[in-house]
């Protein structure tokens, strides 16, 4: 299964440098190379217990799948940029492609140092790719971007050395990769853009992105020091962390956001969100949606407290909240994709506030959400934290967020690229989810290695062609410019990596299908 894994991330990193091939291409392959050797070392000492933290168990490394989404990512919005001329957004293009590559060789020099003995091959072809890497770096790059590359990777170290001691079991490596890669680069760009303000500057729904997702970051970090020397399940505590949550989010956030977008931000989004009626009426009909989620939540707890006290949610329950994601962004998508995409911040800072609420028990709710929750929990929860579906919501916005809207021409792009937006709706709401119920309910014939079914995997990629027609139906802006083979081969490919892969689907997926859109 990791074998064919492999294959697959090879074929798309060698698929989406058919049509543009230059010196990051080359240091792409190269990455993928040594990651896929990498890679066995780091299941190796996942088998052996011998990696420094607690990864998730009953899942391999996902060294060589992750380390290219970023990398990947920057080439792809470097290719984007230049060709619409947008030199700003290019340059950010070779930092994001140069910043993924460094923290990628950095993971996999972890793994080959920590081996023992030494593996003698593996080093070689870390060696010959971190030297193509940092050539190409040193050609490519000036001195401030160079800087800016090495300050998200010491962020890295030290928020990885951080968050997985404090978080065992959370992450596999592959994993932790992408989410505090991610992490580390937003608050390189937030200090980068809070010290560098300029009036007018840069679009105010970015910035809000930045903020949240940083004020999320260390709200959790500091209870989670906090709380180390306290009980955090006392009413006293409680009332100090609610205290402390408006003293931080007024005293700190607010502030901070206020110096980037240099007006009010409550005043700023409460216009931007009733700005007209199409936004007030999507907002009423995702607060049903919303509504209903809750319902479909309380109803099979309702069922496990009149079945039997270990009753689980089934796959087809869980996939309730697939469709519901669908209907919730698909509308926004259509009508008002800023909208949805404020919509989107607020949701996953709402959502990883009641996650800090769940874990350290904080009154009134705190238990509560921990037995509603349990129901819903599967393999992949392993660790104190429940990240499911917070890696839905990111599946399905990241698609929107890095959208390159300003080398977009009339806000989208030309052919597959078109489709960006609705990366994380494909594979995640449509074909993640119709591949796991058709699977498991009627597949029969399973791919060699997994417990995935060949019948999930083909009606899932045929369930995601009707979805690409319908979305033409819909949204008049979508042009695809007769691209419909690379669609249909770019769906197959990550229908087929979901088959295959042990990480989370959800935030995987979609990633890779914008890849090969962008392409």
């Amino acid at each position: 299964a990791v074998l064919v894994e492999s294959l697959i991330v090879l074929a798309v990193v060698v698929w989406v440098h058919v049509g543009v091939w230059d010196r990051f291409s080359w240091c792409a392959l190269a990455l993928a190379i040594q990651a896929f050797y990498a890679q066995f070392k780091w299941d190796r000492l996942l088998r052996l217990g011998g990696a420094v933290f607690q990864f998730r168990a009953a899942a391999n490394s996902g060294l060589l799948p992750a380390s290219m989404v970023i990398p990947l990512l920057g080439i792809m919005l470097k290719e984007r940029c230049r060709a619409a001329g947008i030199v700003y957004f290019e340059r950010l293009g070779v930092v994001v492609a140069s910043t993924g590559m460094l923290v990628a060789l950095f993971l996999s020099v972890i793994a080959v140092g920590v081996t023992k003995p030494v593996p003698t091959n593996t080093c070689i072809v870390t060696g010959v790719a971190g030297s193509i890497v940092i050539y190409t770096m040193k050609h490519s790059l000036t001195v401030a971007e160079v800087i800016e590359v090495l300050e998200v990777l010491l962020i890295f170290v030290y928020l990885s050395m951080i968050l997985l001691y404090l978080l065992p079991r959370c992450f596999t490596p592959g994993e932790a990769l992408l989410v505090l890669g991610g992490i580390s680069f937003v608050l390189n760009q937030l200090i980068k853009r809070s010290l560098n303000v300029v009036e007018g500057r840069g679009d105010p729904i970015d910035f809000f992105l930045l903020v949240a997702v940083v004020g999320v970051v260390l709200l959790g970090l500091f209870f989670t020091v906090l709380f180390m020397f306290m009980d955090s399940c006392t009413w006293i505590s409680s009332m100090f962390f609610h205290t402390m949550t408006a003293v931080l989010g007024l005293g700190v956030i607010m502030p901070w956001l206020y110096r980037l977008i240099q007006r009010n931000p409550l005043f700023w989004l409460l216009h931007f969100l009733f700005q007209t009626w199409t936004r007030i009426y999507l907002l009423v009909y995702w607060t049903i949606l919303a509504a209903s989620a809750c319902g479909v939540v309380f109803y099979q707890n309702a069922k496990r407290s009149s079945e039997s006290k270990k009753h689980q949610a089934s796959t087809v329950t869980r996939k309730y909240f697939h469709f519901i994601v669908v209907a919730t962004y698909v509308p926004g998508l259509i009508y008002d994709r800023q909208l949805l995409h404020v919509a989107a911040v607020l949701c996953l800072a709402l959502m990883v506030f009641l996650e800090y609420v769940r874990y350290f028990r904080i009154k009134p709710f705190g238990q509560t959400l921990r037995h509603l929750l349990s129901l819903f929990l599967d393999e992949r929860d392993s660790g104190p934290l429940i990240l499911t579906h917070i890696y839905l919501l990111l599946g399905m916005s990241l698609p929107l967020w890095l959208f390159p809207r300003a080398c977009a021409p009339k806000g989208t792009l030309s052919g597959a690229g078109a489709l960006v937006p609705y990366s994380g709706v494909l594979a995640v709401g449509v074909g993640d989810t119709i591949a796991s119920v058709f699977g498991s309910t009627m597949g029969e014939i399973k791919w060699p290695g997994t417990k995935k079914t060949f019948e999930g995997t083909m009606t899932a990629i045929f369930a995601q062609i009707i979805a690409v027609a319908l979305i033409l139906i819909f949204d008049s802006s979508v042009n695809l410019n007769s691209s419909y083979a690379w669609i249909l081969a770019s769906v197959s490919l990550v229908s087929l990596l979901e088959a295959y892969t042990t990480q989370i689907d959800n935030l995987l997926l979609p990633l890779y299908l914008q890849i090969l859109f962008m392409a």
